[in-house]
């Protein structure tokens, strides 16, 4: 199954976005090669400007402060599973007070190393970052891997409460939602909302239907349509434009609410 996600409010957009880029940097920074650093290092050159909102962390404190609320209720509840809950909430409680404790504005300390910004101005031009263009950062990608990897992992450290705080949130919008298997009629699904309340949809397509979901929605319907992507005669991927699918397309779909 291919899941896909859509969201339906401005700040679920962000912490996908974010969510993204954290996991990008993850894979990266698990590999050693000076190049992996690179991609590792553009990644948080955009987590910085994704997550520049000044009220990006105190839209996390509220939310998993509204959470720990919540999931206190399920204390001592025959139905809950308590030592899931109390990990969730100590994981809540812990990158709570981790963000309270930094007042600066989520990536300040970047901002604020003008060689890190020199090279991030360059970063973004495209070929921008060539070591004719930037001899120092050139040298830095020739130090040893393990001090590469202890420059970004200090660089990154800040940022990590922030990271912590999207999964929770993020968890929990996932697991607050019911599935249900639904079929687009030759390719196409339309479903008024009717007062239901949703931040996020999530789609889940077998991997075999070679079907793409295009998700529209506002606070009245929801509209999705498959469209088909076919292999050339090669068996690549296809040039020609994606058509809606002609036939029934059996998919899962869950609206998820905090």
């Amino acid at each position: 199954m291919i899941t896909y996600e859509y969201p339906l409010s401005e700040r679920i957009r962000t912490l996908l976005r974010l969510e993204d880029l954290f996991e990008r940097m993850r894979h990266f920074l698990a590999r050693g090669d000076s190049l992996d650093h690179h991609a590792a290092l553009a990644a948080l050159f955009e987590v910085i400007d994704v997550a520049g909102r000044a009220d990006l962390k105190s839209d996390l404190m509220q939310e998993l402060e509204r959470q720990r609320q919540v999931l206190s209720t399920y204390r001592g509840s025959p139905e809950v599973a308590q030592t899931a809950l109390e990990h969730v909430l100590g994981e809540a409680d812990e990158t709570y007070e981790a963000l309270a404790a930094n007042a600066t504005r989520t990536g300040q300390h970047l901002r604020e190393n003008e060689w890190l910004m020199s090279v991030k101005s360059r970063v973004n031009i495209p070929g921008g970052a060539c070591e004719f263009d930037l001899p120092s950062y050139h040298f830095w990608l020739n130090r040893p891997s393990e001090a590469r990897l202890a420059d970004i992992n200090a660089w990154l450290a800040p940022l990590l409460p922030v990271r912590d705080g999207i999964g929770i949130v993020l968890k929990l919008l996932r697991d607050s939602g019911k599935p249900a298997d639904l079929v687009a009629t030759q390719g196409q699904f339309q479903q008024m909302l009717s007062g239901r309340v949703a931040q996020l949809v999530r789609l889940r397509v077998a991997r075999d239907h070679e079907f793409v979901p295009e998700i529209s929605a506002n606070k009245y319907a929801l509209m999705i349509r498959f469209m088909s992507i076919a292999a050339d005669s090669s068996g690549g991927w296809a040039a020609q434009r994606p058509r809606q699918a002609d036939v029934n397309v059996p998919f899962e779909l869950t609206y998820c609410n905090l």
